[in-house]
């Protein structure tokens, strides 16, 4: 690369990101090969919108996403306008932490690990030693989709889906009941298998470079398959350079492949030691894959997870999450909640039989960038259209639920279209098809499409907000006119009520005081008949004239003898209507109170004779 362009990079990168250090951003590009757009996402976080993509220099093209690049001149100068990524303008919200499951495997063993992404991988080490036991530093946690990961590396950083699955291997620890030499060799064999190895290729021709992640159970003929499918070079065609005799876990190799532009003459793989049908964990792949789901698949949940296990033993574990479920049921997560919880629904359609498949898998589905926003914003939810009776069964399921022109559409797509990404959004009349993405796209292609996507659904989603907040309001004022009519007939009810227990309760006394008097009447009458008869003036006896004044100071006089006892006073007294009880009976000189003395003292000896004024008076 000519000096001058390094420092036109550097200059575009400096601008772009704003590093003033020149050692600080030389190191920073000589990282990343002096890709300048790799150095910027490398530098600016994902979740601010930078889209992965290839910057290629020295072409003049209008990208959506990056916007007009024009191939710098020797005579530009270092002041020009930096090149640099348009970043799509949404707003930047602090992340909360997430909950991250991993189920980790070890020999005959599984751990479940919950933690927050905020912890480093070093906390899930520590986790496992207090559970399997194992020293830190005779334990290796393998099976990250990223090759760069330490202990202490943030989980945050990886950008890994919900559940995870990652396996421990400890080389230093014997596994029990190994007997030899060829029960490690089998192990390791095993172990290489499940590795991943990224392989930077070079196609010299076209100056460029691909760093595409495999499997180890992926064979060498697939591999030529899938750069077929990224540079329209045939696989006989192919001329290979730098094979490795091995492969070591997350180990990057170089190889160098050129193109026979002839096509008469070539030279293949198997001239530098390796066969098209090896497998990058160096055992023979005789065995067929395993399909992604069962033929004429009965039930969909269970079809769902064989197909999530394939996927994930094929590709890896960084991949969207697919929901578990029927098609009505992943409808039902993504549409039909509250205005604000709904999602886009995408439906991945597989196809093995494709030449696309593997490369739109391995570098489109499970990129970083499309699986954290997929999770963020869409419901997944995935079927293999592979076998002809499950095929048959989503083109009728697409009939019920999109209408037979969208199942007629889908029909009409070749298997060398395939996968096709639907991108489905729920309406209140029914469910729309936005896009249909084919298999034949690149990174940057389908996060714009997915972007676009979601602007169409953000702003039929606002709609739905404010329909649904103003339902809610109307919902909210009946309800509270409701319980207001409700609060004040209970308020009606409890009146009336109260008013007839006050009206019972007056009739009640009043039959209680009616009583009374009856029988204060009863026992008046009855006093005044068993009254002696007064004595006549002109009488021989001796005579005692009492006069009595009420509280009311009302009078009334009668005779008595004088040898009648009080109680005949009394008796008088009460049956007047003022009981003993109620009332006492006061002499004025000296003043005493009669009602207190012996009622069978008769009234001479009382000093109430020949006459006397009495007077009544309440008692307190």
């Amino acid at each position: 690369m000519a000096a001058m362009d390094r420092e036109m990079i550097l200059a575009d990168f400096q601008a772009c990101t704003g590093i003033e250090n020149i050692d600080e951003a030389i190191t920073l590009l000589e990282q990343n090969n002096w890709d300048l757009v790799a150095a910027i996402n490398g530098i600016i976080p994902q979740e601010n919108g930078i889209l992965q993509s290839e910057f290629v220099s020295g072409e003049t093209s209008q990208d959506p996403v990056y916007g007009p690049t024009s191939q710098p001149s020797s005579s530009s100068s270092s002041n020009s306008p930096a090149i640099c990524p348009i970043i799509p303008s949404r707003p930047i919200v602090e992340r909360q932490p997430r909950m991250l499951n991993f189920r980790v495997e070890y020999r005959d063993r599984n751990v479940e690990v919950v933690v927050e992404d905020t912890n480093t991988v070093g906390a899930i080490k520590q986790i496992l030693e207090n559970e399997l036991q194992i020293p830190l530093s005779q334990m290796q946690l393998k099976g990250w989709k990223s090759t760069d990961v330490s202990d202490s590396t943030i989980l945050r950083s990886l950008h890994l889906p919900k559940n995870n699955s990652l396996y421990v291997l400890t080389p230093d620890i014997a596994q029990p009941g190994s007997d030899g030499p060829a029960t490690s060799q089998s192990s390791a064999l095993q172990e290489s298998l499940n590795q991943n190895f990224m392989l930077i290729i070079t196609h010299r021709e076209a100056q460029r470079d691909y760093s595409l992640n495999f499997p180890g159970t992926r064979t060498v003929q697939e591999v030529k398959r899938n750069i077929f499918d990224l540079t329209n070079i045939h696989v006989r065609h192919q001329i290979w350079e730098g094979w490795p005799a091995t492969a070591e876990d997350d180990s990057c190799t170089d190889v160098h492949m050129v193109s026979d532009s002839e096509g008469d003459d070539f030279e293949d793989a198997t001239e530098f030691g390796v066969d098209d049908g090896e497998l990058f964990g160096m055992v023979s792949s005789g065995s067929k894959k395993s399909p992604m789901m069962p033929d004429d698949a009965e039930n969909e949940g269970d079809a769902l997870l064989q197909f999530t296990a394939e996927f994930s033993s094929r590709y890896g574990d960084c991949h969207p999450v697919f929901f578990i479920g029927s098609l009505e049921a992943a409808f039902q997560e993504a549409f039909y909640g509250k205005a604000r919880d709904r999602k886009l629904l995408a439906i991945y359609l597989h196809h093995d039989d494709s030449v696309l498949t593997n490369v739109f898998c391995s570098q489109l589905l499970c990129a970083e960038s499309i699986v954290s926003y997929l999770s963020q914003n869409f419901i997944t939810w995935a079927w293999d259209m592979t076998r002809e009776s499950n095929r048959a069964r989503f083109l009728s399921m697409c009939t019920r639920h999109f209408g037979s022109v969208v199942a007629q559409t889908i029909r009409t797509y070749k298997t060398d279209q395939f996968p096709l990404l639907l991108i489905i959004m729920g309406k209140r009349s029914s469910n729309e098809v936005l896009n249909v993405i084919q298999g034949n796209t690149t990174v940057d292609d389908l996060m714009m499409r997915l972007i676009n996507a979601m602007e169409i659904f953000a702003a039929q989603q606002q709609e739905d907000i404010r329909d649904e907040d103003e339902r809610e309001a109307r919902e909210k004022v009946k309800r509270e006119q409701d319980e207001a009519y409700r609060v004040s007939l209970e308020a009606d009810r409890a009146k009336r009520e109260a008013q007839e227990r006050e009206i019972a309760e007056q009739v009640r006394q009043e039959q209680i005081r009616k009583e009374q008097e009856e029988e204060r009447e009863a026992i008046r009458l009855s006093l005044e008949q068993s009254l002696p008869p007064e004595p006549r003036e002109e009488s021989t006896e001796l005579v005692s004239k009492l006069r009595i004044r009420t509280p009311r100071g009302e009078f009334f006089e009668r005779r008595f003898l004088a040898s009648n006892r009080l109680q005949v006073v009394f008796d008088f007294v009460a049956s007047k209507g003022f009981p003993k009880d109620e009332y006492k009976l006061l002499s004025t000189f000296p003043r005493r109170d009669v009602s207190q003395f012996d009622p069978t003292e008769t009234l001479i000896e009382m000093k109430l004779y020949p006459q006397e004024t009495l007077f009544l008076e309440a008692k307190e």
